[in-house]
Order: C-alpha cells, then sequence, then structure tokens
C-alpha cells in the first residue's frame, strides 16, 4: 500500500474511532525505544499501528520466537515482530542492542506494563527492560500515551537515559500531567 494511503488509513482509524491524536513528528530520531501507557484494551494496539503509520514510521516489537511459525510467521514479520529467544544465552538487552547498532534507522516499540489492566484492576508496577536498552544502546526513549478516558492519545515526551530511578520517576511525572498513573518500584 502507497505510504499516502496509509497515512489517510491511519487518520480514519483515528475518525472513525473517536480518537484524537497529538503529535510532534519533530521530536523522532532515527533510532528510539518507543513506551506507551495506559494499555487497556486490544485497541490501543489498532491505534497505535495506525499513528505508526501517520508518522510513516518502522517499528519493530519483541514477540516470543515460538509464535513465528506457520502462516503467522510472514505476517509477524511484516507488523515488524522480532522473535525473541528467552532461552538463549544473549540476553534480550544484548540482542536488541546488536539491532540497534546493525541498523541506520531503528524503532523498538515495548509496552512496559507487559499485559493489559482492565479499568479498575490493580496495575502492576513496570517493567525497566526497555530503560536498559535504551541506556547500552544510547537512544532516547519516546513517550507515548492513550488516555481511554478522554480518547487522546500521541507522544508527550523524550527523554534521553541517565539514571534509572530518576528517569523512572520523571516518566511518572510527565504521565501524570496526562492523567496516566504509571506504577514503579
Amino acid at each position: 500500500m502507497k505510504t499516502n494511503m496509509r497515512k489517510v488509513l491511519g487518520k480514519s482509524i483515528f475518525k472513525a474511532t473517536g480518537w484524537e491524536y497529538n503529535v510532534d513528528p519533530t521530536i523522532l530520531e532515527k533510532k528510539q525505544v518507543i513506551i506507551g501507557f495506559e494499555h487497556t484494551s486490544n485497541l490501543d494496539t489498532i491505534l497505535s499501528l495506525a499513528l505508526f503509520e501517520i508518522l510513516q514510521l518502522k517499528v519493530h516489537t519483541l514477540i516470543k520466537k515460538e509464535l513465528f511459525k506457520g502462516p503467522l510467521k510472514p505476517i509477524l514479520e511484516k507488523l515488524g515482530g522480532i522473535p525473541v529467544d528467552r532461552k538463549s544465552s544473549k540476553d534480550i538487552v544484548t540482542q536488541m542492542v546488536e539491532l540497534f547498532n546493525q541498523n541506520e534507522s531503528f524503532n523498538l516499540v515495548i509496552a512496559p506494563e507487559a499485559t493489559r489492566a482492565k479499568n479498575g484492576e490493580e496495575r502492576k508496577p513496570i517493567r525497566s527492560g526497555f530503560w536498559h536498552i535504551a541506556k547500552v544502546a544510547n537512544v532516547p526513549i519516546i513517550l507515548m500515551y492513550a488516555n481511554a478516558r478522554t480518547k487522546q492519545g500521541g507522544i508527550l515526551g523524550k527523554i534521553y537515559p541517565t539514571d534509572l530511578q530518576t528517569d523512572l520517576e520523571k516518566i511518572k511525572e510527565l504521565y501524570a500531567e496526562f492523567g496516566i498513573d504509571v506504577k514503579i518500584k
């Protein structure tokens, strides 16, 4: 599908769902780790993919290697899925840093909540693997949001990793400004 059509399709998805997006594309770089909150429904994934089409941003996401079989394999590859061998002697951080180093442009999307939380459900503290990948790869962390209550989403900022606890506190503060409670350890 041609780029303009994909962009139109992305905008149409936002319009059809009644959502709005807020994005400053100049915030993006050639390489980055992209995280997003709140992960409350499967619609989050659809809206994220629509936003990436609007931004014309090719993204990759981690998926357990066991899913890369049969007819699902080419679909996951086309969507930017990266098979992860959780039993590999190389840890995931090392595997991802190698991909950042091997590519001129690379956008890794990670959901730090790791699973969806239904409205009212207690959220678990986020995982910090995204931070470790960004720190070792020396790339920024792009902060995306989706607020189901206001039906608004987009990019709210960018940070460069320095100190884990300080950065997690900053991420928590930035998301709080958008009414999103990020739990940290």
